[in-house]
Parts: C-alpha cells; structure tokens; sequence
C-alpha cells in the first residue's frame, strides 16, 4: 500500500511538472515571438532566458507578470499570441510608435494595468475587454490612428476599473449607461473623440472623481442635470460641446474644484450654489448663452466668465431689472430656452426682445406671445410679477401642471390663452372681461370649478367641455385614497429605518469592543490596537469610518513622557515634535502646537495636514496615523522616521558626528522622493501640489530611504495647462520663478523645487547661502551659470562623493543633466515628475541593494529600477491599501484614506479631543 500510495505522489508531483513546463514554454514562444515582432527589438532581447530581458518581470515559475517597455523609440506590433500570457498582471508600452492591430486581450483574468498611450495603433478589436476581471487602469489615449470604434457594453463585466483613459482615441457613439456596475471607476477620460447623446443616467451615484469629457468632434447633447447627484466629483472637463439647459444645482458637489463648461449651449442663470461651493477654484463659462446676473465668485476662484459671448444682463455685478428678472423667472420654466436666450440681452426687455411687447412708453411689458414656438415646462407663476401684462399667449405648446391661481390677480389682464397644451388640475377663475382660452387640455379642469361657456360676469370658456363634477368615482376620495396609502407607507419607512439604524449602531459598539480583530491589517489600526492598551478609559481614542484615529490628549502624554524635553526630536514654525514609545518599543513622532501660537495660518496648515493625508498613503509619503484637538493644542501623530531630515544628512552631519550621505544613498532619497511626488501630482485618487518639497522636508529611515513630510502647504491640483493663484507660500531658493511673480501654481513648482533638491544632492550646498558671496549665495543660478561641462560639475560636487569612479561620475552627470531641465526658468519647459521617475530609476538599479528575502518582501518585494505605473498593484498591496469601517465589515480600497469625519472643523474647542 505505502509503495501504491508513493508512486501516485511520484506520478503527481511529474504531471505537475510537465504542465509547469509546457505553460512556461508557451511564455518563452510568445516571448520569441515578440521579439520578432518590434523593430528594433530591446538590446537586451537576446537569448532563451526572456526573464532576464529589460523591462520583463517573471513569477518563480518563469511565467511573464510584467511587461514595460515604455518611451524605447520602437516600432512595429504587440504579437497577435499575447493574451496566451496567462500570469502577466501589468502591460505597458506607452510612449513608442507601435502600430497595426491591437490584440485581444480577452481572458487573461490575472491583468491589472494596461497603458497603450502614444502609439500608432490602428484598431481595438470589440472582444479586447472580456474576461478583464481585475482590470483597474487602462489607458489607450493619444492613438489618432485607431480606426472608430464604441465603447463596449462589456465594460460593465470589468467591476474592478478604477481608471479608464482613452482621448484622442477616436471613440464614436453614445456613452454606454454601465456606470452602475463600475463601483469602484475614479477616474473616466474621453476628451478629444467623437461621442455624441446624452450624459447616462448612471453617472448619478458613481464615484467617478475626474470626469474629462471636452472637445467631442459633433458634441455631447442634452443637459447636465445627472452632475447634481455626482457626490464625488473634484474635476469635470465638459467644454466644446452642445449641452443646452441650465447649470443644475452642484451644492451635493462639495470636494469639486474644477469646472470646464464653456463653448457649450448652455442657457439660464448661473446657480448661487455655484458660487458657494467650498472647494472650487477654477470654472470657465464664456461662449454659452447664460443669462441673469453676472455671477460674482469667491477671490480663490480662477473664472472665465465671457460677458461679451453670454446673455447676462449686466457686465458687471448686480441684479437685473425687476421686469427682466421676471421673464426670466418665466424663461426657467420653460427650461430657458435657446430662442429666449439669444435673443433676451441686456437689461431692458423693451429693447428687441423676441415675443415681447411694450406699452407706447416702451417701459412697460404688456404682451407675452409664446404660441406655437413648441415650449415644454409649466407655466411660471413669476407672470403675475408684470403688473402691466395685458396678453399672454401660450397656445400651441408642451406645457404641464396647472395654470397659476396668482394670474387672476394680473389687473390689466385681458387675454390669457392656453389652449391645445397637457395642463391640468382647477380652472382659476379670473374677473370679468378677461378673455380666457383653455381648449385642448382633455385634464384641465377635472374635479375643478364649474365654468359655464359665455355666462355674463365670468371668462368666457372656449374649450366645449363641461367643467362641473364628473360622475363615478369623485378625483377627491382618489386623493384621499393615495394619501392615506402613502402616509401607511411613510409610517412603515420610518418604522423600518429606526431598527436598521439601532441595529446598525450596535454592529459599530461590537466593532470598536473587538478592536484588535478588525483593525489588525490597517496601517493606521495597527497602532489604534497598541494606543488601546495604553489607554485607561473608554474615550481615550476613537477610531472614525475610514480608519482616521481620534487620539486622547492623555494617551499622546503618557507615550511621550508627559512630552519630556528629553524627547523632542526638533522644532518648527508651527511648534515641537515629539518622540513617543508604545510598551512594546514601536516608535511614534507628534507633533504639537498651540493654537494661540499658530495663529489662523497654522490652523489652516493643520487642517490641510489632515485633509491631505486622510486622502493619500504611499510608501514614500509620510504617514498620518492620528490627531488629537485638546483645548489650544492641536496634535499630529506620524510615523517615526528614525534618521531625522535629509538637511541634517546634507548640511549638518559634521555638527552631529556622523558620515556624509554617498553618492548611492543620494541617488536613491531622490529616487524615492520623485515617486512620492509623482504619486501626489499623477497616480493619488485626486491630484495635489505639495508646495514646500526642500531636504527638511525629507525624513529618512533606518535604511535611508526616504519619505515625503509636511504637508501644510498642499493644494489640489487641476489636471492639464491650468494654474491656480494662491498666496505665495513656502521657501526662498526652492520657489519656482512663475510662483514667485504672481503666485499662481501648477504641479511644475514641485518639479522646480525638486531639481534644487537634486542641485544640493550633487553639490552638498543649501539652496540660500548666505555665508557666500552673493554671486554665490543662490544655487540654481549660480549651478546653471557654473556647470556647463563634465569637468565643470566634478569641481562643482561635493567633496566627499568619491570622483574617480567613472560609473558613480556617469550617474551624477545625468542627474546634473536632470536638475537642470527641472529648474528651467518657463515651467512648460519643465518635465513632470515620471520622466523624473524614469530617469532616476535605472540609476538607483545600478546599486541595488543586497536585501535577504525576508527584507524584500518587507518592502513589498518591489524591483527599484520600475516606475510608478508598472508597480502600483504591489505598493498598494503593501501600504497603498486602507480598510473602510461599514457597518457590519469593512471592504477594501486601495491606494488612499478616506476623507476625514465630517464635522471635525467644528470640533477645534473640544477638550476631549472628540
């Protein structure tokens, strides 16, 4: 029996092995395939070990994970065979001039990111998207060769989506309405194609963030009525258009902060709650037809508003005239047509107004003549408002719901026609003489005073229709009976929701007495388990939905020795931080300042801390793990970083008997601190400029690799060419010459101060020297003027870098060549941060570290040389990963922290830090 039983495992472990080999065999054929298929194809290409090729990452089995081969100059095609891949999770090859047919990519379900951006592909074929089950980015922008295609309805099997980019693709059709499905998209980006239709209705509801829709070839229609139940909406590129209607209400809108709605048809006023929303910052609206007041914005707010290409009645702020505010009034009900807006200017409805009339005076309005113009909407009650008002004529039209009692009031009234429109509900009955016409309306008058045709002292009734009681059923015990209905209803609703939300609230008791279970995986709940068992009450810490911890004022003492001198790890503008030590030795820096000290500055910067770091985690920025607000006092807690700053490590290691940074620890803090902020420019859910990136912002661990801090300055950022204007902030010799002139930002004043940082990598020299001559004094000038050959920047470097290694002396060249195009004085001229990214990677794999095993999977088992994009699953995966408290679990998301509790900047006095 042993001898059976061992000879079924022998026959077992074989045929394992056998299909192991023949699925990596089919790898290393697609593999040689590929090869053959670029021109020219990757130097490194050669060879049957295609895992050791450039840009080719393989599982332990020798089965391809991930393919970049991003901005290589190639041409040629992506083989025809590729989806027979079956383990690749990543496939990037932005940035190339690949052409011919794109092909299917159906089932490879392992497949995570796919970015095809810049190429000379020619066409998509429609089953590229089935079987994608853990799609979450795909980008296919920027191929003008793509012969038309639509999107496919398919696209709602691929839930995992969070990122789908495809402008300048030549997308054709209507957007399918799958939205509903795509729980988790953020990010939706079809600018520059030509879709046509209507907004789908399943917008309402997504948790789509960057909505680019622009410059559609004939133009998306319709109105923009769904953007007002689009609750996570921060950027919406609607521009080049011919949506008509109104702006709708976007006061649920509350985070948006970039709105595009010019060279559209839009029509109407611009809505109040418009201009109160509290994070808007850019909106542009010129070349549509709007109308009303000219809106005024808050003074953060960056408008284009086009007083000379809209209809608002003045040019500059103020209300219109009463006569023209009433027609407009009447205008809204109609859904502010187009033939009304482009003909009712100004702010004299006497002066050319189509379907406007005049008393002899030409101040008066006394006739409205809307007959046969094919009007929707109902009837405004803001006629009764033009007390001249003599005629009105709505005849031959769309319109609904009843006719306003408030008319009879109208005291020159002598003509109000109706007929042949889908009215309803009473008749009002209107004083004598006037002439009224109601024929046409089959629900007009059911159940309403009775109206003889041409009885002496009342209107005149043209319809032919009885309007005494109908017989049967009365219309008013039909309203009785669906009132009551409805009231047993709302009776059961009410009912229903008070025990799911007792039920709810002790779900959540259960939750926060478990603790330690639910909150074991989280970054921040690690230390919400740790701060518990130092507590000694039931309020010392709250842990809020989205993980953000709430932390006691007596804990924050206990762990840092009643914040003993003896612990403060240095001090700021905004007050001292702290180190504090858990019982089991775990480390933590807090931050505290006095708000009497702050002043309304730092209050602001402490509220920002928290705004920002709530929304973004990544390995290279520093982590938030709690706050606390005890009367004055307000508190950060952070992660420690135990080396300190990268100043100290440049500028100050003599003082502190230490060793200078070399040139491989350099390369590498720049490395990790382009990723940081390339992840806060491009990659985050929503985009920020950081502001004040400079070496004492830069914390370095017991590795020295480094991490991002201080993020009281950061401002979100708007995507493409737009600036913000802000007041200046930040440090002199790190702020971008444009931001020092009119202090408008973009994401380039990063990139400035982030090749002055590379500057003082190379040189060991502050930005500002004021102990050098003043020729010297400011670095990038005098860098910029100085380095102008290899030699110049080997005497320029600092001393301690070794100068007569040839390798060592090739990276500083490339990364002088680097700082320099970040500091170039326009910012167009400037790269973002990935080129940053993909410049510096190869330079830091040079010197790969020698890590054991267990240390690289500690890291997230992450190779240094890759970028941003290509291994964003495993960061995620690692630290780029929160959890979200629901009501009976939480779900996971990835790559950001929810948005801090609602109601914590109204909670600044407390004293129990709740």
């Amino acid at each position: 029996m042993a001898y059976h039983n061992s000879r079924h495992l022998r026959l077992l472990c074989l045929t394992f092995f056998i299909l192991l080999s023949f699925t990596a065999a089919d790898d290393a054929a697609v593999m040689q395939n590929f090869a053959t298929t670029l021109s020219p194809a990757p130097t490194t290409w050669t060879g049957t070990d295609f895992c050791s090729w450039e840009g080719i990452n393989c599982d332990k089995s020798n089965r391809v994970t991930s393919i970049n081969i991003a901005s290589k100059s190639l041409t040629g095609t992506l083989p025809p065979d590729i989806n027979q891949l079956s383990q690749l999770k990543s496939l990037a090859v932005q940035r190339n001039f690949l052409s011919g047919d794109l092909p299917t990519l159906a089932n490879l379900t392992l497949l995570e990111q796919v970015t095809l951006d810049s190429n000379n592909f020619t066409s998509i074929p429609p089953d590229f998207f089935l079987g994608l089950n853990n799609l979450q980015n795909f980008s296919i922008s920027f191929n003008t060769d793509l012969s038309s295609w639509v999107l496919p309805e398919t696209l709602s099997q691929n839930t995992n989506l969070q990122s789908f980019q495809a402008s300048n693709a030549n997308i054709t059709g209507t957007i399918p309405d799958i939205f509903g499905s795509l729980l988790n998209l953020q990010s939706l980006r079809l600018s520059n194609n030509n879709l046509t239709g209507n907004l789908p209705p399943s917008f309402g509801g997504s948790q789509i963030q960057n909505l680019w829709l622009n410059n559609q070839l004939q133009g998306l229609s319709g109105t923009l009525d769904v953007l007002s139940s689009m609750t996570q909406l921060s950027q919406a590129w609607l521009q080049v258009n011919v949506f008509t209607g109104a702006i709708p209400d976007l006061s649920n809108c509350t985070i948006l902060f970039d709105l595009q709605l010019r060279d559209n048809q839009l029509t109407g006023l611009v809505p109040q709650s418009l201009m109160s929303l509290p994070k808007l910052e850019n909106i542009t609206i010129q070349n549509n037809k709007l109308q009303g007041p000219l809106p005024v914005f808050q003074p953060r707010v960056h408008s284009e508003l086009g007083t000379d290409t809209n209809s608002f009645c003045l040019s500059t702020p103020g209300p219109c005239d009463p006569q023209v505010t009433s027609l407009l009034d009447v205008a809204g009900a109609l859904g502010y047509p187009m033939s009304l807006a482009q003909s009712w200017k100004d702010n004299d409805a006497c002066k050319g107004w189509i379907f406007i009339s005049c008393d002899s005076s030409g101040k008066n309005v006394t006739s409205v003549s809307f007959g046969k113009q094919k009007f929707s909407g109902t009837i405004s009650p803001a006629f009764a408002n033009l007390t001249s008002l003599r005629s009105i004529s709505l005849n031959d039209n769309n319109l609904v719901g009843p006719i306003p009692k408030v008319l009879t009031s109208l005291p020159n009234l002598q003509l109000l026609d109706v007929s042949n429109n889908n009215l309803s509900g009473d008749i009002p009955e209107f004083p004598n003489g006037v002439r009224f016409t109601d024929g046409g309306n089959p629900l007009l008058g059911t159940g309403g005073p009775s109206v003889t045709p041409g009885s002496g002292g009342g209107p005149t009734n043209t319809s032919g229709t009885p309007s005494g009681p109908t017989k049967g059923v009365s219309a008013g015990m039909i309203v009785g009976i669906v009132i009551g209905v409805l009231v047993f209803v709302m009776i059961i609703s009410f009912v229903s929701y008070k025990c799911y939300i007792k039920k709810r609230n002790q779900k959540k008791v259960g939750n926060q007495e478990k603790g330690k279970d639910l909150v074991k995986n989280d970054h921040v709940g690690v230390v919400v388990d740790k701060l518990h068992t130092e507590g000694s009450g039931d309020k010392e810490m709250s842990v809020f939905e989205g993980g953000n911890v709430v932390i006691s004022i007596q804990v924050l003492r206990q762990v840092t020795g009643n914040f003993n001198e003896e612990n403060i790890l240095g001090r700021g503008g905004f007050g001292v931080v702290y180190k504090g030590e858990l019982h089991d030795g775990t480390k933590i820096a807090v931050k505290r300042m006095e708000s009497g000290v702050m002043g309304t500055k730092g209050l602001k910067e402490f509220q920002a801390e928290i705004a920002v770091l709530t929304k973004v985690r990544h390995r290279h920025l520093v982590a938030l793990l709690g706050y606390c607000i005890n009367g004055n006092e307000r508190l950060l807690v952070y992660e420690y970083m135990p080396q300190g700053t990268l100043s100290q490590h440049l500028f100050e290691w003599r003082g502190n008997n230490g060793n200078p940074l070399n040139w491989k620890q350099r390369v590498s803090i720049a490395l990790d601190v382009g990723r940081g902020v390339e992840y806060l420019h491009s990659l985050a859910q929503q985009s920020f400029i950081h502001r004040d990136l400079k070496p004492s912002n830069i914390l370095l661990g017991d590795d020295m690799r480094a991490k991002v801090a201080d993020f009281g300055l950061v401002k979100s950022a708007p995507d493409g060419k737009h600036s913000l204007e802000t007041k200046l902030a930040g440090t002199f010799g790190y702020l971008a010459p444009e931001y020092a002139a009119t202090g408008r930002v973009t994401t380039k004043v990063d990139v400035y101060a982030f090749g002055v940082v590379l500057m003082e990598l190379i040189t060991g020299r502050k930005a500002l020297d004021e102990t050098l001559p003043e020729d010297k004094s400011h670095l990038v000038t005098w860098f910029r003027r100085a380095i102008s050959s290899k030699q110049d920047i080997i005497k320029s470097m600092d001393q301690t870098l070794e100068n007569d290694n040839e390798e060592t002396l090739e990276s500083i060249f490339k990364v002088a060549e680097l700082a320099g195009h970040c500091t170039a004085r326009e910012p167009h001229q400037r790269p973002d941060m990935g080129h940053a990214v993909n410049v510096l990677g190869p330079l830091v794999e040079r010197w790969k570290p020698s890590r054991t095993e267990e240390e690289e999977e500690g890291y997230g088992g992450i190779d240094l040389h890759m970028s941003l994009p290509q291994v964003l699953e495993r960061w995620q995966a690692d630290e780029g990963t929160s959890r979200m408290f629901g009501d009976d679990s939480f779900s996971q998301t990835v790559s950001s922290v929810p948005s801090m509790p609602s109601g914590i900047g109204d909670t600044f006095d407390s004293m129990n830090c709740r």
